[in-house]
């Protein structure tokens, strides 16, 4: 069967394909002394917490399951929109705000109404691999831009500046359309300061372009300088949130996007067609999720997340698996294993992490998605998991790599 160039484009999600590999692994050695311990996948051991499970069991039982408007629940936007001014002290109207069947589909959404046939968009390299597809498939080219350590691997306004492409480069490769970033981001746990983010912004206003940013980690923020959501600069942004991450609710596929008021309705017109609606029950559902009990819970899991950063990080430079920047929110280690990879034999990322799997029953995610400069010697770990299961990983580590 003929596949078009479009699928063809679109590379395989490696930390996917990981994970199908250690789930098989860990059902031969689940009764094992030493079960899998999974520190590959972004998700919060966390469920959404009792108020959230109540108000789903109750739309359940009330039968509200019939399709919502394709922007969302009208009280739920108002909710999105209380916490943006009570949480960071940024007025957000609700108008503004489209509920969506993920951030997946934001930002799917996002690429459609505003990337055309051959437009480059601008993101960090590394960056979270899925980024870059929603822009291929929106048949947009990704411009990967090399990141340092010095640089907290987030992209600068001199970066955006001297890369930026205001002439068609070619037949069916246009011009450069605007950034994609991420605040914090996946895989480094890294932010974007304010200031720096202003001058990104105001590069690519100048030039006519769009900034379109990924704040789906920005609840859980561990540093006060970058725990701003860059909805304070300007109306004219677009950030991706999701209620995965910080509201613990990933497989419930619900979050939302802040747009320009003017492209509401673009985006309204292709959610209708696209999606109908995101998932009714998880919207009422997320109400929940901003009552003072559940907004209460939320903190407590934030601060569980930023202790078992404080151990797991220096743990891991112990052991040589050095971590260039301290993550300052999300639930991430991006960890440089060049050493380990000496010290085993194998061959940069992507053989560690297998070796890792297979030796010390310790799932991780090779840096082969995330990016093309120098990601082979990166693996990224989740913090994501108990800090029992983080300290018998650690054992483990500190066992093969002795």
């Amino acid at each position: 069967m003929r596949v078009t160039e479009r699928a063809r484009r679109i590379e395989p999600f490696y930390v996917m394909e990981v994970a199908k590999a250690a789930s098989a692994l860990a059902a031969e050695v689940a009764q094992s002394e030493s079960p899998m311990i999974f520190l590959n996948i972004g998700e919060p051991d966390f469920t959404a917490p009792p108020l959230v499970q109540q108000a789903a069991a109750k739309a359940i039982h009330d039968g509200l399951s019939h399709y919502t408007p394709a922007t969302g629940l009208p009280d739920l936007r108002e909710r999105i929109s209380d916490w943006y001014a009570s949480r960071f002290g940024v007025k957000v109207p609700a108008g503004r705000i489209v509920v969506t069947a993920g951030a997946s589909a934001a930002l799917q959404l996002a690429c459609l109404a505003l990337i055309e046939r051959g437009d480059e968009v601008l993101m960090p390299d590394p960056s979270y691999p899925c980024n870059r597809h929603f822009v291929a498939a929106a048949d947009g080219t990704a411009v990967l831009i090399p990141t340092t350590a010095a640089e907290r691997f987030q992209l600068s306004a001199d970066k955006v500046t001297e890369v930026w492409n205001d002439t068609p480069r070619g037949a069916g490769i246009g011009k450069t359309r605007g950034v994609l970033l991420a605040s914090p981001s996946n895989p480094t746990g890294t932010s974007i300061a304010p200031d720096e983010l202003r001058r990104i912004h105001e590069v690519v206003s100048q030039r006519g372009g769009i900034t379109l940013i990924d704040e789906i980690y920005l609840g859980l923020s561990h540093d006060d300088l970058y725990g701003h959501t860059a909805l304070a600069l300007d109306d004219q942004l677009i950030s991706v949130n999701s209620f995965s991450k910080y509201f613990n609710m990933t497989g419930w596929r619900l979050g939302w996007m802040v747009v320009p008021e003017a492209l509401v309705p673009v985006i309204e017109r292709l959610a209708q067609n696209l999606f109908i609606c995101p998932s009714t029950i998880a919207q009422y559902a997320a109400l929940a999720c901003f009552e003072a009990e559940s907004l209460a819970e939320y903190e407590r899991r934030r601060a569980e997340f930023k202790a078992r950063r404080d151990y797991f990080i220096p743990a891991l430079n112990a052991l040589g698996l050095r971590v260039p920047v301290m993550p300052d929110g999300a639930f991430y280690a991006w960890a440089d294993c060049s050493a380990a990879c000496a010290r085993l034999g194998v061959n940069g990322s992507w053989d560690l992490a297998f070796a890792l799997m297979q030796r010390a029953h310790v799932a991780v995610t090779p840096g082969r998605d995330f990016g093309q400069f120098d990601t082979g010697h990166f693996i990224r770990f989740s913090t994501a998991n108990s800090m029992p299961q983080l300290h018998s990983a650690i054992e483990r580590l500190k066992a093969l790599l002795a």
